[in-house]
């Protein structure tokens, strides 16, 4: 009886041993503000060995607006951004007057903020490992919508102490180890806002993030995983170039009428006081120039950002370069790059480039949705989705072999 128990357990054993090795390996790297054509400038020779060993579409179409925290969110939940909450980086539930504020770790870790299921809580409660190094939402103080492993975020963390990190995560025993890992780089993104675009120091970013990426193949070698492991590189919007010149003082349009006037740049929330919607909505209509008023209510379709009650009564959307202000003499515009406009300019795209045992080789194609990756991430697993999703994984699924 005993050689019976011991035999069955020893087969149990096994059994979770082979079907564990059986999962596939995915790690997601988040580019910061990477626009798609940035790989067109011959400074990216690791992640050029990806695409040819891979596929790469053309761009990744962000949501709008496109700004960080939001496609981030989209990227991993599979939802448009009034969907899943997190509206813009920076924003009021105009309600309980609560704030969720990118820079503010207490609003960030509140999980009441994020309506989405992000796929780590789908891949680990279907069985998956997961770990985080550094992804909006991944801190959230809910242990059950977190993944196993994560990290709070740091800014200035080393690129290499993060890359570090994941591979000793890939040495964990096989009970222990994660096989969804998303991994974030900033630099581009930072040197793009405050050089520009078309700078060289955002081209010297470029080619730091590019080596990160080489950084962690070499890795992924040394510890025999580079055939195994599929790595898919994403950005959440691209970049253009803004200056002073180019700036919208919604404040003094409206002066004289009473308004909150929420973010200032590409987008600005308006939401106005003591019953006078309507007239700020005619002034601010009758003044266009260089941006759109919308009513919450005929916001286009395409934009799919008038579901969310977050969102204002107006909503305010500049042309590509230019800055809504509050107040134009406090507000000086330092930076030379911008993002969080129109998400069908190219110039707000971003990019997707993936290579691994479950995509196809040397494969190019068009223009991808960021909300079709979660649908993805579940197709390479074989686990179910959610079924509120926007993703539809029809727009992608043909990357895979």
């Amino acid at each position: 009886m005993k050689k019976t128990v011991l035999f069955i357990l020893l087969l149990f054993y096994s059994f979770n041993i082979t079907f564990s090795q059986g999962k596939p390996y995915v790690i997601l790297i988040s580019l910061d503000g990477f626009r798609w054509d940035y790989l067109d400038r011959n400074i990216t020779p690791n992640i050029n060995k990806i695409i040819n060993s891979g596929v790469r579409a053309i761009s990744l179409r962000s949501c709008f607006p496109t700004k960080t925290f939001p496609n981030h969110q989209s990227i991993i939940t599979g939802m448009y951004i009034d969907h899943h909450g997190i509206i813009g980086n920076n924003f009021q539930d105009p309600y309980s007057y609560k704030f969720y504020m990118m820079r503010d770790t207490a609003s960030l870790r509140d999980p009441s903020w994020y309506l989405g299921e992000a796929f780590w809580q789908t891949a680990e409660r279907q069985g998956i490992k997961t770990a985080s190094y550094f992804w909006p939402g991944s801190e959230i103080h809910l242990k059950y919508r977190r993944p196993s492993y994560y990290e709070e975020y740091y800014h200035f963390r080393p690129n290499k102490e993060r890359i570090n990190q994941v591979i000793k995560w890939l040495q964990l025993p096989q009970k222990d180890r994660p096989h969804f890992i998303t991994l974030y780089f900033s630099v581009v993104d930072d040197s793009s806002h405050v050089y520009g675009p078309n700078s060289p120091q955002t081209n010297l970013a470029i080619q730091i993030a590019d080596s990160a990426v080489g950084l962690l193949e070499k890795k992924l070698n040394d510890i025999g995983m580079q055939d195994s492991v599929n790595v898919i590189i994403v950005s959440d919007h691209g970049m253009t170039e803004i200056s002073s010149e180019r700036v919208i003082d919604v404040g003094k349009i409206l002066n004289g009428y009473k308004c909150q006037l929420w973010e200032d740049g590409p987008i600005m929330l308006v939401y106005p006081q003591n019953d006078n919607l309507r007239k700020v909505y005619e002034v601010l209509k009758k003044n266009e120039n260089h941006y759109k008023t919308y009513y919450k209510s005929e916001m286009p379709e395409y934009y799919h950002y008038s579901e969310n009650p977050f969102i204002s009564p107006i909503i305010l959307i500049a042309d590509m370069g230019w800055s809504l202000v509050r107040k134009r003499e406090i507000w000086i515009i330092k930076d030379k790059g911008n993002h969080g406009y129109d998400n069908n300019a190219l110039e707000m795209q971003g990019i997707f480039v993936a290579s691994g045992p479950a995509f196809k080789k040397n494969y190019k194609t068009g223009t991808l949705w960021n909300i079709d990756i979660y649908p993805l991430l579940c197709k390479i697993f074989n686990i179910v989705p959610r079924s509120n999703i926007d993703g539809k994984l029809e727009r992608i699924e043909f990357v895979l072999k």
